[in-house]
């Protein structure tokens, strides 16, 4: 849990800031937690780094004077394109974890995805922010009965769509836990799972937390197909978001399978290393899917304003973040959580300016350009 230390948030300018104070703040075992990643964590790494491989063709003596970066994703309004990626353990960074960041997405008026691990209902979460725009993430789970049981849960709770995440039929390679370090379970909940009348669950329960946590995990492990999309399909009319896609391919079966939405993700570079970054996917999958009607998003690494003007150029309707919601959750819980998206977002208004754009209509493919063009004209 964070700390009640006095800190001086005016220090706290960029969201390295934040990061770096949350690694103050934080236990360490909780710390690591959140930055672990699979094996070497190359596309960790990378998914932040690659940001600096693209550079910005701005366009000079443009009335910039009055910026408007408000927008629609799915059809919902929001602020401006910068929203939650889903996370898992928000309450070790803050006691009401997810409900907090529920609250500063309703202030702020951007989409926060819930994950399905939250520590807290579906329920309790929508009654937390009634006005929030909430989506909720779950898995495609071996028994299907999980999945449905997760899907009325939110609808009941309003939630408004559905992220699946698909890039994760195991568990990713990670060597920290193969050095015999243990995930934070303090005052861990898995409340949001399968009804609690299923034997198997009942019998986790009465084992303990770590039982029930590795039920969960258990039902993650799985051969699901995009057959489980279209099963999804007709249990629910919510809009369907994928997470995880990183290829033209997959984005083009994404289509097929009949979703709404396809965000562009690595997983925090938690599952299969060695995998793209997720700014260098991004163009191959908005080719992909270019004049279908389905919406593109990314998370992974993005830390400042001019990573969401990169991110829009290259074809992203919005942007989301992970990581870093949580280092504002550390610091100041729903007020740090604010200052990150406000911070994030007023770089991107700077850039807006300086790149020429009044309006996101105005930020074009050809306003960014990977370095690699200029190298090879030297």
């Amino acid at each position: 849990m964070t700390t009640t230390k006095e800190f001086d948030d005016t220090a706290l300018v960029c969201i390295q800031d934040y990061e770096n104070r949350a690694k103050e703040v934080l236990p360490p075992p909780v710390f690591n937690w959140y930055m672990d990643y699979a094996d070497e964590g190359q596309t960790m790494k990378d998914c932040k780094n690659a940001f600096k491989r693209y550079r910005l063709r701005p366009r000079v003596l443009r009335d910039v004077s009055n910026r408007q970066f408000s927008t629609t994703v799915l059809g919902h309004p929001v602020s401006f394109p910068i929203c939650i990626s889903p996370t898992a353990g928000q309450r070790f960074a803050d006691i009401e974890g997810d409900k907090t960041t529920a609250r500063a997405a309703e202030t702020l008026n951007t989409i926060m995805i819930v994950s399905s691990s939250a520590f807290f209902t579906f329920e309790d979460i929508s009654l937390a922010a009634p006005n929030a725009m909430l989506w909720f993430q779950i898995h495609l789970f071996k028994d299907q009965k999980v999945t449905r049981f997760y899907v009325k849960q939110a609808e009941r709770a309003g939630f408004k769509a559905v992220v699946v995440t698909i890039d994760s039929p195991v568990l990713g390679n990670k060597r920290s836990m193969k050095r015999g370090f243990v995930a934070p379970r303090e005052e861990y909940r898995l409340v949001n799972l399968y009804d609690p009348n299923n034997p198997e669950v009942r019998s986790a329960i009465a084992n303990g937390d770590i039982a029930l946590w590795d039920y969960w995990w258990e039902q993650m492990v799985n051969s699901e197909t995009w057959e489980g999309i279209h099963w999804l399909r007709n249990i629910t009319k919510l809009p369907i978001v994928v997470k995880g896609v990183l290829t033209g391919d997959s984005a083009r079966e994404a289509v097929q399978a009949g979703v709404d939405a396809i965000l562009v993700s690595a997983h925090g570079g938690r599952q299969l290393d060695g995998v793209p970054a997720t700014i260098d996917a991004l163009p191959e999958v908005v080719k992909a899917v270019k004049d279908s009607g389905v919406e593109v998003y990314m998370d992974g690494g993005v830390r400042q304003g001019t990573d969401v003007f990169k991110a829009l150029a290259l074809g992203a309707r919005a942007v989301f973040l992970g990581r870093p919601i949580i280092w504002g959750l550390a610091n100041d819980g729903e007020n740090g959580v604010k200052k990150v998206l406000e911070i994030v977002r007023d770089e991107f208004s700077v850039t807006m300016a300086l790149a020429g754009c009044s309006k996101l209509d105005d930020i074009k493919a050809s306003m960014v350009i990977h370095e690699s063009q200029y190298l090879s004209k030297l």
